[in-house]
């Protein structure tokens, strides 16, 4: 599962409205081991092609440096599709190559249909050449952000 901040969905959606007819792109980072998306970084669409995306590789050195410096990793690896529901190609399949990365898709056609994320916005793992769908979790904040009453301390009585 994919638990995301609202602001951080905006963002992405955003980005590929902007990016429109070209397919946006761009990686959330997080955390080196957290699983928790929290810097946006929008990329350049080297392709420029509404069909198609491609990550500028000087870019994308340059990205990899800055989160191994921060101790982050590619927590979302996003893009957009313009003409197409949003759900990996095989092009997408066989480009991935970061197994514990959630694989973020919108669409921007015309006939997008919205979820509970308000739009066509899913994830997916893909691992191998093996795509699985994801739920997404929205949600305004990380703090306490799926806790159950396992992860509450027990409270003494005698307190």
């Amino acid at each position: 599962m994919l638990v995301i901040r609202a602001d951080l969905v905006a963002e992405i959606v955003a980005h590929a409205r902007r990016d429109h007819p070209d397919e946006a792109c761009g990686v959330i980072a997080g955390p080196e081991g957290s699983d928790r998306p929290e810097r946006f970084v929008p990329m350049l669409n080297a392709a420029r092609s509404p069909t198609f995306y491609e990550f500028d590789s000087g870019d994308l050195l340059r990205l990899y440096r800055e989160m191994d410096a921060r101790g982050e990793v590619p927590v979302v690896i996003y893009h957009s599709h313009t003409a197409t529901e949003a759900h990996p190609s095989r092009t997408d399949i066989s480009l991935a190559s970061e197994p514990e990365a959630h694989y973020v898709l919108v669409s921007t056609r015309d006939e997008a249909e919205p979820n509970h994320a308000g739009h066509e916005l899913r994830s997916f793992r893909i691992v191998d050449g093996v795509v699985t769908e994801e739920q997404v979790d929205v949600v305004e904040t990380y703090m306490f952000a799926h806790t159950g009453a396992d992860d509450v301390p027990d409270r003494d009585a005698s307190v």
